[in-house]
Order: structure tokens, then sequence, then C-alpha cells
């Protein structure tokens, strides 16, 4: 599949927003379960032109429970799931770090390096984007970089009407 240009994006969190949290570190493929309303809310905020772009602490890495190859093949499962319906997630960016392990970092939630970044490779307004997560630290993270959150209570359903970005 080829990308299609966007100008408008969508950040989202990873657990507790795509796919089940259970409390703890979603470690593997296996225990990797997307959330009721995900896939077709996602289908229909790409057709509408939106670039999908997810940003996730998966500070699990640096505790030692799970490495980087889990990580990526869990994105790599993602993204096969939403080119069976016919669009792509633009970008995927996780912080490995944890405060208590390797120390602070700029990466890790609420620090925005993560959301610069997809801003950065885009090209994008701030003012165009939104960022969805299910914690204080999401949203902080996107209004650091100047993108509007919007907080939605952990594993619930996210549905079309949740943005509004004009």
């Amino acid at each position: 599949m080829q990308l299609k240009p966007f100008k408008n994006a969508i950040f989202l969190d990873r657990d507790g927003i795509i796919n089940h949290d259970p409390g703890d570190y979603t470690k593997s493929v296996e225990e990797f379960t997307i959330l009721p309303t995900v896939m077709e809310t996602l289908e229909k905020w790409a057709n509408k032109g939106y670039g999908l772009i997810v940003i996730t602490n998966q500070a699990g890495i640096d505790k030692g429970l799970y490495g980087h190859e889990e990580v990526e093949a869990i994105h790599q499962y993602l993204q096969g799931e939403c080119i069976k319906k016919g669009f792509e997630i633009a970008a995927f960016y996780y912080c490995p770090h944890h405060p208590d392990f390797s120390g602070k970092c700029l990466c890790r939630k609420p620090g925005s390096l993560m959301v610069e970044k997809g801003l950065h490779k885009f090209g994008l307004d701030p003012k165009n984007c939104v960022l969805i997560g299910d914690k204080e630290r999401d949203i902080e993270a996107g209004e650091k970089a100047g993108v509007r959150g919007v907080l939605q209570k952990t594993n619930d359903a996210i549905y079309e009407e949740m943005i509004a970005l004009q």
C-alpha cells in the first residue's frame, strides 16, 4: 500500500485505546487484543484523510519483561490488520525507557518527543492534530507539543465523532 499524504493527524496511545490494557504489560502478539470499534473507527478516520500515528510508552523493555522484537511484532500485527481493511498506520513511536531503570528521557510520556517526531516527519501543524489517550500523561505529552488532547477511559470504545479538528 502507498500511504496517502495527509495534513491532519490523530496521535493514538496504544494500550487502553487501541488494544485491551490488562493492567500490566502487553508482552506479545498473543496478549494483544484490539478493542471493539477500533478498526472501524480508524478506517473511517483514514478514509477521511487523517494520518494515524501510534505513540506508546513501553517501559517493560527497560524492565526486561519483553524486548523490542515483541513490540515491533505487535505493531506489525496491528499494521497487517489495518492493511486488510485498506488503510495504514503512518508511524509507530515507542519509548522503551523507565525512569527507575534508565533515568529520565524526553520520549517517555508526558515527554513530548514522540509527538514532536511525528509532527516533524510529516510536516504537520499541531493545530491540525489531536491526541487520544487514556492517561493524563498522554494528554500532557500532546499539549507540550501544541496538540489538543482527548482523554478517554481505559479500554473504552473510540468512535469517529471524538475528534473535531476544525
